[in-house]
């Protein structure tokens, strides 16, 4: 039986820390299944879904230690169960608007408030092309209870947008 693991990852940015953490997993019979890594600021952060089998769980979990001699550290967490998504919709968002601080916490706000679950976020700030300022970018991947109100949702999605002047784009 194998276990599922959550790993997160941070090091300063260098050539082998993919393949280091490959190789404790493979020498401990494990399968990297999802993973989500990028280079930000120098530093390299990700997040990585191991199934490694039960009973080489500890020393895997040991040997990634030692890749903090490395500069890699590794946060390790076992995962029971996937989380539920019974009673949900998933929908996206996309969002587009000139930067400034907070846009994320205002439109996550919202989402908490409706019981909503963010399962992926990818966030980007780019010049814009013609004025030069920057854009800040959003695309999310969001679980909805199917007992919120769509409609209601997406009134108050539009009233932050015009709030923060952003577009917001809330689709199925």
């Amino acid at each position: 039986m194998s276990i599922a693991i959550v790993l997160t990852v941070v090091s300063d940015d260098h050539p082998g820390i993919v393949e280091a953490l490959s190789q404790v997993l493979t020498e401990h019979g494990g399968n990297w299944a999802e993973s989500s890594m990028m280079s930000l600021a120098g530093k390299f952060a990700g997040i990585l879904l191991a199934q490694v089998p039960d009973d080489r769980v500890d020393p895997f979990l040991a040997a990634l230690e030692g890749l903090e001699s490395r500069g890699i550290q590794v946060v390790a967490q076992r995962s029971d169960a996937e989380p539920a998504t019974d009673g949900t919709r998933e929908y996206s968002i996309e969002l587009v608007g000139q930067d400034h601080p907070g846009i994320v916490h205002e439109i996550t706000e919202v989402l908490s408030r409706y019981g909503i679950n963010v399962q992926e976020l990818e966030t980007t700030v780019q010049s814009a092309s013609m004025s030069g300022e920057s854009l800040f970018i959003a695309h999310a991947r969001i679980h909805i209870p199917k007992a919120v109100a769509l409609d209601q949702l997406q009134d108050e999605m539009e009233e932050l947008a015009n709030e923060l002047m952003v577009d917001i784009n809330l689709q199925e």
